[in-house]
């Protein structure tokens, strides 16, 4: 069998169970969903502008650092800080689900209790990242090209980043560790990230054309927010998290 056969086996098999785990478990995941949509919506209802996009909330960086005072800063800090926080909580929840249901445990009290903890540990995670990409911003805002700058440094961190909270989850992990166990198997596995991506972009370009694209209407877009967040956000999260369980050869096949 060619590795090329054998890769796209793996590929398929990392699709299967990410569905089989989503539907199985759907009404809880949607439960928890419920945080990625108030993640989402807290800097919406801030006061600092914000544009909606692909089922994103994004902030226009431009008007922030021209139009700053002691106030906005504060606002902006605080909505950042509890919308991290719920999309840590969501995640981690998320990453607990997969993690009991493939290695067919049951997700017990204890095991919820230590959602606090390893919820803590992924807002770190998401909180560096944040600072760091907002620092680079600001550092190059004078710069012509400080959009592409801040685009490059955020893709040169993503191995850093990207498996970190299901290694939290799922290895235990502290901070630093599971960001050395994200770019190692980021590194490793280049092909599970690609096929993310791919799924990313062909599930968010779609709702976002079938609903936006028909109406153009701006609550099209928070339609497409809302869909975006209890169902394809949770759905890739389960993806990625079933791409890390792939590192334990028991779950391989």
């Amino acid at each position: 069998m060619s590795v090329s056969v054998e890769t796209a086996i793996k590929l398929t098999n990392v699709l299967k169970y990410a569905a089989d785990t989503y539907t199985k478990h759907l009404k809880l995941i949607l439960a928890f969903s419920l945080a990625f949509i108030i993640a989402f919506l807290i800097p919406v209802f801030a006061s600092f502008p914000t544009y909606n996009d692909l089922g994103a909330i994004f902030l226009r960086t431009a008007s922030v650092y021209l139009n700053l005072n002691i106030i906005d800063v504060a606002v902006v800090v605080i909505a950042v800080l509890f919308s991290l926080i719920f999309l840590s909580f969501a995640i981690v929840a998320i990453n607990i689900i997969v993690k009991h249901s493939r290695t067919r445990t049951r997700v017990t009290q204890e095991v919820m209790r230590g959602l606090e903890a390893y919820t803590g540990r992924v807002f770190i995670v998401l909180l560096l990242f944040t600072f760091i990409l907002i620092v680079v911003n600001a550092a190059t805002y004078s710069l012509r090209y400080s959009g592409v700058i801040t685009a490059v440094a955020g893709l040169l961190l993503t191995p850093l980043f990207f498996y970190a909270p299901a290694s939290i989850v799922i290895d235990d992990r502290r901070i630093v560790r599971a960001m050395r166990a994200s770019a190692a198997f980021f590194v490793r596995r280049l092909d599970y990230f690609l096929l993310w991506l791919v799924i990313a972009v062909l599930l968010l370009s779609a709702i976002d054309l079938i609903f936006v694209a028909a109406s153009g209407t701006q609550l099209s877009r928070y339609i497409v927010l809302v869909i975006d967040s209890l169902f394809v956000l949770p759905f890739l999260v389960v993806v990625q998290s079933e791409m890390y369980m792939k590192r334990f050869a028991m779950l391989k096949h």
